[in-house]
């Protein structure tokens, strides 16, 4: 059965300031949403209050996953059902490898499954990886690095794809990926959602420029605004932001007659 995540009417504040100000949303496993919006609209809060970032209070609404309330669960716990985060900025961690630490949150999800599972044997973990990597075209080695220590901002996107790859998600939010990109490392992150993307796992990526959308094909664009959606469309919704900018979804919004 196809899970759904359901954004229902949610509000949520940081630090007491309202951000979110009624998002209505529903994403399918094999649906591609965009989110699309300016700086400060409320896409990245949307983000982190979707995996429970404890400073993201939510005020009012619900966050339904494949049937179960999230708001009483902690990250990982939203994890461990299917939920994945990948961050904008995503944080290095000396001294912990990246299949190291690909190792350690398989195993939490397979406990989580099932409290005496000892998790995934080594060399088991180690064939896993190298077909995800293969998979993704990505060199061996960029496993045995510490996570993002030293990466390009290519390369750590392309560690958040890994991340993905290995978890298998149902629902993923990819904040901003694009974010820091030259055209050649977009490309290459692009093609590893695109390999991921399918019938089990539902997208939602969250951008500023139409340009990631050239790669990575949604099938539902949102424009958010001042902490709501305020148009939702197909494809050509991006395309026709990307000509016209906000302007004219501000003066509607704002009551001003456009044209």
């Amino acid at each position: 059965m196809t899970a759904a995540l359901e954004i229902r009417n949610l509000h949520a504040s940081v630090e007491g300031n309202p951000i979110l100000k009624g998002v209505d949303l529903t994403i399918r496993q094999g649906d591609i949403h965009a989110l699309m919006g300016p700086n400060g609209s409320g896409k990245s809060t949307l983000a982190y209050t979707l995996m429970g970032h404890p400073a993201y209070e939510v005020t009012e609404g619900e966050i339904v996953f494949d049937g179960i309330d999230l708001l009483g669960l902690e990250a990982d716990e939203r994890s461990r059902l299917g939920m994945f985060l990948a961050f904008q900025y995503p944080v290095a961690i000396p001294g912990v490898t990246l299949a190291n630490c690909l190792r350690h949150a398989v195993n939490a999800r397979r406990k989580a499954q099932a409290p005496d599972d000892r998790g995934m044997p080594i060399p088991e973990f180690r064939r896993m990886l190298k077909e995800k990597m293969d998979f993704l075209q990505m060199n061996h080695d960029f496993a045995g690095r510490y996570l993002n220590e030293g990466f390009s901002g290519g390369e750590k996107k392309r560690a958040e794809i890994l991340q993905m790859a290995a978890l298998e998600p149902r629902i993923a939010v990819l904040d901003e990926t694009d974010s820091g990109l030259d055209i050649d490392a977009l490309r290459i992150v692009a093609e590893g959602v695109n390999k991921l993307a399918g019938p089990d796992l539902g997208v939602l990526v969250i951008t500023h420029y139409q340009r990631i959308l050239n790669y990575i094909k949604p099938s539902h664009v949102h424009i958010m605004l001042a902490g709501q959606i305020v148009e939702s469309g197909g494809p050509e919704l991006a395309l026709h932001l990307e000509e016209q900018g906000y302007d004219w979804l501000r003066e509607r919004e704002n009551g001003v007659p456009v044209g």
